[in-house]
């Protein structure tokens, strides 16, 4: 096995457990409705995460760790991605705020928070602007 292999295979598997994180969130209510679950197919597609592996993480969540980042340019990070993924699916209103706010308590935001972060997030994903732009604004929030 190259070197390469074992980078590309801790990547996918990274990338899996980020993936069944998201669904044990969606699944935190005890069901996915079709908006998340328009929104886990968009993202298993991002995540390059392949139907047979899809099938099974959706089957067997639980069975993988939850690794929320520990550094919070790295949360940040994840943050954009996901608020332009909601915002790209067309979820409208309400089921778009609540969606965001449950994924970022998934990343390990503050509860008493995420009102606030994912309406911020919302807003600038609309904005449509960069990574940089994007850390920047959460950041100075509450300035």
């Amino acid at each position: 096995m190259s070197f390469s292999d074992l980078f590309d295979s801790g990547f996918k598997k990274r990338n899996e457990d980020h993936f069944a994180a998201i669904v044990r969130v969606a699944m935190s209510d005890g069901v996915i409705t079709d908006k998340e679950q328009a929104f886990l197919d968009r993202l298993a597609r991002g995540l390059d995460i392949s139907e047979l592996d899809y099938k099974q993480i959706l089957k067997d969540y639980k069975s993988h760790p939850i690794n929320p980042p520990t550094s919070y340019d790295v949360r940040l990070e994840r943050l954009y991605d996901l608020a332009r993924m909601v915002w790209a699916d067309d979820i409208e209103g309400p089921n778009q705020h609540w969606l965001l706010e449950k994924l970022c308590v998934g990343l390990g935001f503050n509860s008493a928070n995420v009102k606030y972060i994912a309406d911020k997030a919302l807003v600038l994903a609309h904005d449509k602007v960069d990574l940089d732009t994007f850390i920047d604004g959460i950041k100075s929030m509450n300035e």
